[in-house]
This record gives C-alpha cells, sequence and structure tokens, in this order.
C-alpha cells in the first residue's frame, strides 16, 4: 500500500467497542467489520467466500 492508500489508525477502544461475547467467544458482526474497513457489509461477505483459504476455518460460523 502506498501512504496515500493507507487507511487511518481505528482508536483501540472504537475495535473493542465492536467485540461482543457469545457463548464463551468473543465475535464481532460483519457489518461493524465493514464499517471498520469503510466497505458495505454484502463486499466482506464475497471477499470471504472468494477466498476461505485466506480466513481461518474459525473465521466466522
Amino acid at each position: 500500500m502506498t501512504a496515500k492508500q493507507m487507511l487511518p489508525i481505528i482508536p483501540d477502544n472504537i475495535v473493542v467497542n465492536k467485540i461482543y461475547g457469545l457463548r464463551g467467544l468473543k465475535v464481532m458482526l460483519d457489518s461493524d467489520l465493514a464499517e471498520l474497513y469503510g466497505v458495505e457489509t454484502k463486499r466482506v461477505n464475497e471477499q470471504v467466500g472468494r477466498n476461505p483459504d485466506r480466513f481461518p476455518e474459525d473465521f466466522m460460523f
């Protein structure tokens, strides 16, 4: 990535507030992840679907 393409640094407290506890697991909603990256939710899901080998098995359920 060039300097022009770099994303701004997201403060820790914003990220931490988007992590939820569910049945003993830490989870983040796809919509929150998309918001952090500044893309539509469907784009996050498309990329996971198109690149399954890039994501760990427990990345989503």
